[in-house]
């Protein structure tokens, strides 16, 4: 049981993006910058997009969790500290290199891309199909749900490297978000809880993949100067 209605959580909405607004603008802007730096990568691009990333995180842990949503729940001050958390170790995985764009292809690049299509693209739009009308309606970027979908695609297109505690919270999130979508009727965070199921695992073979391949590279190279 939810400590508050539907109607009020699509009213904290409504007061949200009437307060920060231009911020969905700018979220929209930073989130095309992030897929041109996924797209045409240079050095320390992993850098930028760490930091771009974690900017999605940490507003949306202060402003929205903790001056907004904690008004109608009080759980919401505990997910503004993780949130900003996650976004410190963001910024933290991106200055040592470990968000590099990757060119890869096969299942992990199209889900990646997928998600962040899903993200940009299809959320609002499958929102306003189900009669979700703006101002009363999570926006990219600003919005916990969406920021998580968008960094499980990001986290799919960098190089397979990132370690397991940097999922752990978009997990978390996943999970709970996910399973709130569906009490309170929000059709375009459905995917949500299925990103986190599939992106996290897939996202973890890859670093384990990744690890394995460097290792090898280790040997042959130690080997190869005897």
């Amino acid at each position: 049981m939810l400590p508050f209605s539907r109607e009020q959580f699509i009213a904290i909405f409504a007061d949200y993006n009437a307060g920060v607004w231009p911020a969905q603008v700018v979220a929209y802007l930073l989130g095309l910058f992030i897929v041109v730096l996924l797209v045409r990568p240079f050095r320390d691009g992993g850098r930028i997009l760490g930091a771009a990333l974690a900017v999605t995180w940490i507003w949306t842990g202060i402003v929205y969790h903790g001056l907004y949503f904690s008004t109608i729940n009080k759980a919401a001050l505990g997910f503004a500290a993780f949130f900003v958390l996650q976004g410190i170790a963001l910024v933290w995985v991106g200055a040592t290199r470990r968000l590099d764009a990757s060119h890869g292809r096969g299942r992990a690049a199209w889900l990646g891309w997928g998600l962040l299509i899903y993200a940009l693209v299809m959320y609002p739009l499958i929102g306003m199909a189900f009669g979700h009308r703006y101002p009363e309606m999570p926006m990219f970027g600003i919005t916990p749900c969406p920021v998580t979908i968008f960094t499980f695609g990001v986290l799919l297109l960098v190089r397979p490297g990132v370690p397991w505690w940097v999922l752990v919270i978009p997990l978390v999130w996943s999970l709970i978000g996910g399973s709130a979508a569906f009490l309170l009727q929000v059709p375009q965070d459905w995917l949500l809880l299925l990103s986190g199921v599939i992106a996290a695992p897939m996202i973890l073979r890859r670093a384990a993949r990744g690890s394995a391949v460097g290792m090898s590279s280790g040997s042959i190279t130690r080997a190869g100067s005897r």
